[in-house]
């Protein structure tokens, strides 16, 4: 790329595809945008906007699903609760990678960790009428904040940014003693900061939600990949940290996505606590005539959701799961390589001027991992985002993220070969002359 890219191109791109705020696009819509200027400009974009896999699935789970394909698994439905191996592989996994012990009961497969979660928020936003409204720990994947929108279930957040530490617990509580709140919702790692909640306030998020009633969401689509301590070894310590540890209120999402990099599948786990599983609710059972939160998350949400997961794909998950689960996968190591890329990546920018927004994790450096955050200076997230865009950078806004900071994130994943760490350090000098030249 030899010029940035022309201011008015970029606002007709806008304007055509009615995007009045750059920070304010969602994931898809920046991709969209990308590719639009792409074909206009005949070049090829650094994309740090989409969490795409950068590594092939793995192919323990693509001959498992192969070997369901051909036994003719396609012609029946997929039981909704899910194969039996698959949830017994799903405990197995959880208990030798996280220490806890759910049931395979309680282990139901849904399209994604997106299906899950939008029919849990709306389930939770239904077990008491007095309880209607889901709290973000911010910042947090986007989508699930609109999915609560789509729902029209009413929301709080908060970003955690001021808050870590001792100064969880009342900030947490201010909300939580409204009586209101039917769920709380948070990533660990956090997508996009990537820090990772300590035992400390993970023990505080339990407590709270034993003492209020709340039901917490723990999405853990980057499980063990906090790679700065080893949690490669199955059944022996350290294990992926979880609120699970500190209550009975939880649910955990397990996504395949980026841990055995099988995305284009859409299959993820939902883990509830058995005692959430079982538990009854006069409200459920009025309305649906099923009381059991987890009876009526598979035969009523999910039924009329997608009535089950790809039959084939749940055997691939299955295999995928049991095959760590016994030692024969190393998924850990191989998802190690996000760990290096951002490494890289971070100096490319902090050489050019720029900061790293969310920087501690308590009183240490934030891990390498899946995504970060960046900063310059003091330009607003639309001010960074359409000035890399000229670049021919795109990446998404701390803005969408439900974040107060200014910065965007940068996913790593399609950060892979030398060419590429070549081209982002030319184009964000190129980024730093147009900020020179204004």
């Amino acid at each position: 790329m030899k010029k940035p890219i022309e201011k008015k191109v970029i606002d007709e791109v806008l304007a055509k595809m009615d995007i009045s705020d750059i920070s304010r696009a969602t994931i898809r819509q920046c991709v969209a945008v990308a590719n639009k200027l792409e074909a206009i400009n005949d070049m090829r974009f650094i994309h740090l906007e989409i969490g795409v896999p950068g590594i092939l699935a793995c192919p323990v789970g693509i001959e498992a699903q192969k070997a369901a394909l051909d036994n003719n698994i396609a012609h029946e439905y997929p039981p909704i609760g899910g194969i039996p191996i698959l949830k017994q592989n799903a405990s197995k996994f959880l208990k030798a990678f996280a220490n806890v012990d759910i049931t395979p009961e309680c282990i139901v497969p849904t399209v994604g960790s997106m299906q899950g979660s939008m029919n849990l928020i709306l389930e939770c936003s239904q077990l008491n009428p007095e309880k209607d409204t889901i709290l973000y720990i911010n910042p947090g994947f986007a989508p699930n904040m609109l999915q609560a929108k789509v729902q029209g279930i009413k929301t709080e957040s908060f970003d955690i940014y001021e808050f870590r530490a001792d100064k969880l617990r009342p900030k947490l509580e201010e909300y939580m003693s409204k009586g209101n709140i039917a769920a709380v919702l948070y990533s660990n790692p956090n997508n996009p900061a990537w820090i990772c909640l300590s035992e400390d306030e993970l023990k505080t998020i339990g407590e709270l939600a034993t003492k209020y009633d709340v039901v917490v969401l723990e999405d853990l689509a980057y499980f063990c990949m906090d790679f700065r301590v080893d949690l490669s070894k199955p059944g022996e310590p350290p294990f992926q940290a979880t609120v699970s540890k500190y209550t009975d209120n939880y649910v955990i999402m397990m996504s395949s996505s980026k841990i055995f990099s099988y995305a284009g599948e859409r299959i993820a786990v939902v883990c509830f606590s058995p005692k959430l599983y079982n538990r009854e609710y006069p409200a459920l059972r009025e309305r649906y005539g099923l009381g059991r939160m987890g009876d009526n998350f598979i035969l009523t949400y999910l039924y009329v959701a997608s009535s089950g997961v790809s039959h084939s794909a749940q055997y691939a998950y299955a295999a995928l799961l049991g095959g760590a689960a016994e030692g024969k996968i190393d998924f850990i190591s191989e998802m190690a390589k996000y760990g290096q890329r951002a490494h890289r990546s971070k100096e490319i920018f902090e050489k050019h001027g720029f900061h790293i927004v969310y920087d501690k994790d308590l009183d240490r450096k934030v891990g390498d991992g899946f995504f970060y955050t960046i900063g310059y200076k003091d330009l607003s997230c639309s001010e960074l985002m359409f000035d890399l865009m000229r670049c021919g950078i795109t990446a998404i806004s701390l803005d969408s993220t439900g974040s107060k900071q200014k910065g965007i994130r940068a996913c790593v994943s399609r950060l892979s070969s030398e060419e590429d760490f070549n081209s982002l350090n030319d184009r964000l000098a190129m980024f730093v002359q147009i900020q020179k030249e204004k």
